[in-house]
């Protein structure tokens, strides 16, 4: 996040897209619902008709997987209309006349024509985002959860600096992360193209010296495998043995037949957890390890806040803290890590973490810092960008639309998509084990829209067979206005339907992310 979540106070205008922050992030939606109370616009794009969505001052209902020709569309409209930001574009974007010349076919007409949004309402959310005044753009998994996500990111980043609405409060392009340490542990380095401190592996041998010199190891400069790629590599015999942690991919990885095959392929498996999760009864060893309450150490949350968390009680049995078990399993097998404490670790990874440099437990006691804090003096960032971008200037990455990798056809006519459901936690590890959760949430409905329930002669609570080409599963029917017409949509908390036996697993070019959010299948009556 370029911003605060507590700068929903100071915006003008949320555009809320690819994201349903009442079920995903229900404190966030929390504090939008009361920004439109007290007179903030509200822009949202979902093709399901959300909670937000009815109080929102423009609900656009895109078609799913459209989102890039959307976007272009409105930078087009913004651009003919001379609505753009001219002295912020100016002084500090460059490569303005690459994204002049891409948006340039993304005439109303066209783009109306891709996503179904009608041409009027494609100006109207134009200019309201264009308009002077504090405007900030949230989204989430269902912008990135596709094969073009990172074209979808990047075409966020173009319209905010198009139209100067980054690096100011109240406004920017903000994330909202899936899990409470995603960002802790994108910064740690467990991505697999990069260092810690998002340093690239191309970068000057000046920084592999900083971190081999740290560590006293010589580091390879090579990407290591993306975790959607692993199953491939099992099959293909590059990868033999897998060490999974916190993590539980036998149900929660797209096209989950392939990754349980690839499961019982492997010649050794060992996860580390704090339940027995669907994973860890497939492997040859399970670690257990300890929950937040049982152990001290810090998370870092969607807006960039490392926060500390402490010891509340003992673990039960012979769960540790997972860094004591990766110390001692290093020194078994030849290296040996000299961590006594968790604040050990952090106080090595503050000094090699330019981002950190400046935070220190004692700093965290009360409150936590914002990222970067580049010196024990620095209270923090609250806003990035706010007079230069990392790089310098920001760079206009311009990307045309491309159409659903799955496209719907005669066979499977259909689209499907997926959400959180706002009593459970993913794929329900940890609230399955709740009564209470289990009876405010018993069980994931296919929610139909009316007119297809009609043409389908399917009636509300009715049990349905969705098959797409991966696999099949069974759910009742809740025919809702909520689910656009064509499009089956439901959540995917629940064990007893393990919808990723659906979903597709093409992969995003850059990121290696899964196409989630979309694929097509076939709706039976059973």
């Amino acid at each position: 996040m370029t911003n605060s979540i507590a700068d929903t106070t100071k915006t003008d205008l949320f555009l809320m897209i690819g994201s349903n922050p009442d079920t995903s992030h229900p404190t966030i939606g929390l504090r939008i619902h009361q920004a439109v109370e007290r007179g903030a616009k509200l822009i949202i794009v979902d093709p399901r008709k959300t909670s937000l969505a009815e109080a929102a001052d423009v609900w656009v209902r895109i078609q799913p997987g459209t989102d890039v020709a959307f976007l272009n569309g409105l930078m087009h409209i913004i651009l003919k209309e001379d609505l753009w930001a001219k002295e912020f574009v100016e002084k500090r974007t460059e490569d303005f006349a690459e994204l002049k010349n891409l948006v340039e076919k993304y005439n109303p007409e066209y783009v109306s024509e891709i996503t179904t949004v009608p041409v009027e309402q494609l100006h109207t959310v134009a200019r309201m985002f264009a308009a002077e005044g504090r405007h900030a753009i949230f989204h989430g998994m269902g912008i990135t959860h596709y094969v073009t996500g990172t074209d979808r990111v990047k075409s966020i980043a173009n319209l905010s600096m198009l139209c100067g609405k980054v690096g100011v409060e109240g406004g920017g392009c903000n994330p909202l992360r899936g899990q409470n340490n995603v960002q802790g542990a994108c910064d740690m380095g467990a991505l697999f193209n990069t260092l810690p401190g998002y340093a690239g592996l191309d970068d000057s041998s000046e920084l592999f010296s900083h971190y081999e010199e740290a560590w006293g190891v010589t580091l390879p400069r090579r990407p290591g495998k993306p975790a959607t790629e692993v199953w491939e590599n099992i099959f293909s015999g590059n990868i033999r043995g897998l060490y999974i942690f916190g993590e539980d991919p036998a149900i929660a990885d797209p096209n989950i037949a392939h990754v349980q095959a690839g499961l019982e392929k492997c010649d050794f498996v060992v996860v580390q957890d704090i339940f027995l999760t669907e994973t860890a009864k497939m492997a040859d060893v399970v670690l257990p390890g300890a929950s937040f309450a049982e152990k001290d150490g810090t998370f870092t949350n969607t807006e960039r806040r490392i926060q500390r968390i402490r010891k509340a009680v003992n673990p039960p049995g012979e769960a540790r803290p997972d860094w004591q078990i990766f110390r001692d399993l290093s020194k078994k097998m030849g290296y040996e890590m000299k961590y006594e404490s968790a604040e050990d670790v952090f106080e090595e990874l503050r000094k090699l973490l330019p981002q950190y440099n400046g935070i220190t437990y004692e700093r965290l006691e009360e409150v936590g810092l914002q990222w970067p804090v580049p010196n024990e003096d620095h209270p923090g960032t609250s806003v990035l960008h706010t007079e230069t971008f990392t790089r310098g200037k920001g760079l206009f990455i311009p990307e045309e639309y491309m159409a659903p990798v799955e496209p719907t056809d005669d066979e499977y006519p259909m689209y499907f998509t997926t959400g959180r459901d706002l009593a459970r936690y993913n794929f329900s590890s940890m609230t399955g084990k709740t009564k209470e959760i289990d009876e405010i949430s018993p069980e994931a409905f296919a929610e139909v829209n009316p007119v297809d329930a009609e043409r389908m002669g399917i009636k509300d609570l009715d049990w349905l067979k969705l098959t797409s080409r991966r696999g099949t599963v069974k759910l009742r029917a809740n025919i809702t206005e909520k689910s656009q017409i064509g499009t089956i949509f439901t959540t995917y908390n629940h064990t007893d339907a393990l919808v990723n036996f659906l979903t597709l697993d093409a992969l995003d070019r850059l990121s290696r992310t899964p196409e989630y959010k979309l694929c097509a299948i076939k709706v039976e009556l059973i």
